[in-house]
């Protein structure tokens, strides 16, 4: 390969690492042509598998940054599936035609810049795919929001009866009884009569 596809093969590769989702690195050695353009089938539009250069890949992953992560899973013959769509759905595509191919080996990768492990990528392949968790959340919201629904429906009916019954208690309390000032006034009314009572002789004289 002339060095100027080199360069061209680095910088394509640099560029998959840093726009996709995830990478997977693989190795599939003894596999047949028409085996890796089965698993390419069944990754449909969440990744895509491409056999790779471990010279220029490493090239590639310290460029993007991922050179701790993945130059150590770059030996032997290698490949990368790079997730473009559902990061379970690739994962669980790998999974399945690893086992029904055991010679696809799954080294590890990284998910949104950390390090995945092996292990990691069968357990993520275990999840359920983005669909069903979205709709289990919106279930899930929808049932928040009707019973936040219920809630508000019910406040007017609890306010008029708090209302009634604080009226009620007003009105018991009341009954009966006349206001703490009104005895003063009273007194005050009497006195006020007394005295005019006693200053009528002097206005008659």
């Amino acid at each position: 390969m002339a060095n100027a596809e080199k360069v061209a093969a680095v910088a394509e590769l640099t560029e998959r690492f840093k726009d996709s989702t995830g990478a997977v690195l693989t190795e599939y050695r003894g596999l047949t042509v028409a085996q890796l353009a089965e698993l390419r089938r069944s990754l449909g539009d969440h990744a895509t598998f491409a056999v790779v250069k471990n010279t220029l890949t490493k090239i590639a992953v310290n460029e993007a940054g991922l050179g701790d992560e993945l130059s150590s899973l770059l030996s032997g013959p290698s490949a990368i599936a790079f997730v473009d769509g559902d990061v379970v759905e690739a994962a669980k595509g790998l999974r399945d035609f690893a086992k029904a191919n055991p010679l696809l080996v799954i080294k590890g990768g990284v998910l949104d810049g950390k390090a995945m492990s092996p292990s990691e990528i069968t357990k993520l392949a275990d999840l359920e795919p983005r669909e069903v968790l979205l709709a289990k959340l919106a279930g899930a919201m929808k049932a928040s929001l009707a019973g936040a629904a219920a809630t508000f429906n019910a406040l007017p009916q609890q306010m008029a009866r708090l209302a009634a019954a604080l009226e009620a208690k007003r009105a018991e309390e009341g009954t009966g009884e006349q206001p703490a000032a009104e005895p003063e006034a009273a007194a005050d009314a009497a006195e006020g009569a007394a005295a005019e009572g006693d200053s009528a002789p002097e206005a008659s004289e």
